[in-house]
């Protein structure tokens, strides 16, 4: 049986065999176990942010709020994104540019006598 060596390949069939290997080599999975474990940290989460995992088992009336109160609160929260409400000035603008601070060097003041 003949061998196989370096010697008895030629140039072109050692670049199609390299670039076989490398080919195959791309389709083994790098990671099994973490894809394995992919997306348990955002079940985690939302099992931990859960407070009650029956609560749509309950089909009592929510207490605290009549819907009447609860449609008005929805419609003032509504409301003020579409129409909102000027700023509120202070009386002392604290970050605004213009307007004659009267500091060291503004020539207002003390006469300096």
């Amino acid at each position: 049986m003949k061998t196989i060596t370096s010697s008895n390949i030629s140039g072109p069939l050692l670049v199609l065999l390299l670039a076989i290997v490398a080919l195959a080599a791309g389709c083994v999975p790098i990671s099994p176990r973490l894809d394995a474990r992919f997306g348990e940290a955002v079940s985690i989460a939302k099992a931990q942010q859960t407070i009650n995992p029956q609560a749509s088992l309950n089909t009592e009336p929510v207490k605290g709020i009549n819907g009447q109160a609860g449609d008005a609160i929805f419609d003032n929260y509504r409301n003020s994104f579409r129409h909102p409400a000027a700023p509120l000035r202070s009386l002392v603008n604290v970050g605004t540019t213009g307007g004659s601070g009267g500091g060291v060097g503004s020539g207002q003041g003390s006469s300096g006598n």
